[in-house]
């Protein structure tokens, strides 16, 4: 999951060297926190959120189909 989060984040933004992504276990979730550069930050949430929104709902998906829960958070650099 991880490894296609960084793919797909990675592909949308001008900056790819800037991108991180972290995954952190909250009680039986994962919260994968995707680290952009600030001006890339507009281009991963799209119009009204809809790329961050797609994102999620990918993400969601391929995780239970391993039986898991993953959420994605945005967090932007300065």
């Amino acid at each position: 999951m991880q490894a296609f989060l960084e793919f797909v984040v990675k592909e949308l933004v001008d900056d790819p060297g800037s991108v991180s992504v972290t995954p952190i276990e909250r009680g039986g979730l994962t919260v994968y926190e995707v680290r952009v550069a600030r001006p890339d930050a507009g281009k991963i949430i799209g119009r009204r959120g809809g790329t961050i929104q797609a994102i999620r709902s990918v993400l969601q998906v391929g995780a239970a189909k391993s039986g898991k829960r993953c959420s994605v958070d945005l967090v932007e650099d300065d």
